[in-house]
């Protein structure tokens, strides 16, 4: 069956209804096609349409790009969103990769809660990347290649365009008489993908001319394969996960058949949401951090993820932002004071006005973080305690230790935020009613 609007509107009538749709608009032949068929049902979409662009800054023509997306969109009346990419791949680093990873990162900061983002990603292109996994020697999440629908950032990601092929989409461009942009870079054959585009493909597709169909099926089947094994996984999965922060049971782990952990570790950090891990990075998590002491402190880190361990547990997170523990925040007296580091937010309150107390004393207020050797005096506890051992009674995950924010008066800790109180908040006039609410994004204690 060829492209039409009537096909996308009933591939978008199978993927559960959005808040908004979202396209990935580039401006070439396949996100052209799609956004304007996407326009053309407008009006039997009850929800609204906008789109992003991302400029990579690779082409010297990615500003005369991103202007003739600007065209397009004010012609249809879509919002456009431009996204300038600052691409620092490092030695060894695949451009492709780090590209892909950076757009997606953009798509993800611009999508709304619920929101669904649109990709124009053909059945050209699901050839392209079962055959890249083959040969990379991926499993079954691999050779499913890419889904029709996945959970993505705060909504959804779907590819409607996956049953057809480049030539359906450019047939219907033609038809509709629309103009796109031709990248040069796509006929770079030094590109993996490139050099199975015009090199490999074309070979497949002269002796065997239903490839990309039969090769797309066994995408499918292998898709399917993988959802049927993560749903029986995810029932051995479910009791070793703490509910509160998604850290994942070793002991749990160890006492189950070996061949097990590999398998129900990706399923945990799949349902979570990250990039799966390679081969290899899966080994050292299996190798390096399941049997090292419940005291050490081992991490494995690969692309916008990390896995640590604490005592009996399996962390899973973002990678931690670059932090200066010496930096000091005055507080005067704002109801909301953000952190660095991607460490959230603190809220103030108090009976009395905040702006009060710096009307009753003259004290200094500072937010701070633990460098070292930091004594205090929680509240009922008499003794001076070290702010270390303070943590340590608490299970505050050790890689957080220095992320704590203190409070200090007049240089000595009032509040070990989200742990205790310290005398001098008692002591000094009008903080004794102060309230500190620390809204942290990140898992911090056990």
């Amino acid at each position: 069956m060829p492209f039409s609007t009537k096909s996308l509107r009933q591939k978008l009538q199978q993927f559960p209804p959005p808040t908004g749709y979202l396209v990935g608009f580039s401006g070439g032949l396949d996100s052209q096609v799609l956004l304007h068929a996407l326009v053309a049902l407008q009006s039997q979409l009850s929800q609204p349409i906008r789109a992003v662009h991302t400029d990579h800054g690779l082409q010297p023509q990615s500003a005369d790009w991103a202007a003739h997306c600007r065209l397009i969109c004010d012609t249809y009346q879509i919002p456009l969103t431009d996204c300038q990419l600052n691409l620092k791949p490092l030695k060894g680093e695949s451009l492709e990769a780090v590209a892909r990873e950076a757009r997606y990162r953009a798509f993800a900061q611009e999508l709304n809660p619920g929101e669904m983002l649109l990709t124009a990603h053909h059945q050209d292109d699901q050839v392209e990347t079962l055959l890249l996994q083959l040969l990379r020697g991926a499993g079954l999440s691999g050779l499913a290649a890419m889904p029709e629908l996945t959970g993505f950032a705060q909504g959804f990601h779907a590819r409607p365009l996956l049953g057809y092929s480049r030539a359906d989409l450019e047939a219907y461009a033609r038809e509709q008489g629309l103009e796109w942009i031709e990248d040069g870079s796509n006929l770079d054959r030094s590109f993996d993908r490139n050099y199975l585009r015009h090199e490999v493909l074309p070979l497949l597709m002269n002796r065997w001319p239903a490839t990309a169909k039969t090769v797309s099926r066994s995408a499918r089947h292998c898709a399917e394969a993988d959802h049927l094994l993560d749903d029986l996984l995810g029932e051995k999965l479910e009791p070793l996960i703490q509910s509160h922060d998604g850290s994942l049971s070793i002991q749990g782990l160890q006492e189950l058949p070996r061949h097990y952990v590999g398998p129900l570790l990706r399923v945990w950090i799949k349902c979570r949401n990250f990039r799966l891990p390679d081969t290899v990075t899966l080994g050292r998590i299996v190798n390096e951090v399941l049997p090292a002491p419940p005291d050490s402190n081992p991490l494995v880190r690969w692309s916008g993820a990390e896995v640590r361990r604490y005592r009996d547990r399996l962390y899973l997170s973002s990678p931690l932002a670059e932090f200066d523990s010496g930096l000091k925040i005055p507080w005067k007296g704002e109801s909301t004071l953000v952190l660095p580091g991607g460490l959230g937010r603190l809220e103030f309150s108090s009976q009395t006005p905040l702006s009060a107390l710096f009307l009753s004393n003259s004290s200094h207020y500072t937010i701070r973080f633990r460098t070292g050797g930091e004594c205090c005096r929680p509240v009922g506890r008499g003794l001076q305690k070290r702010v270390k051992h303070l943590l340590q009674e608490h299970c505050v995950l050790p890689w957080m230790r220095d992320r704590i924010p203190l409070l200090d008066i007049d240089g000595e800790i009032a509040a070990v935020i989200g742990i205790c109180a310290c005398e001098p908040l008692l002591q000094t006039p009008g903080s004794e009613q102060l309230q500190i609410d620390w809204q942290c994004p990140l898992v911090w204690q056990q």
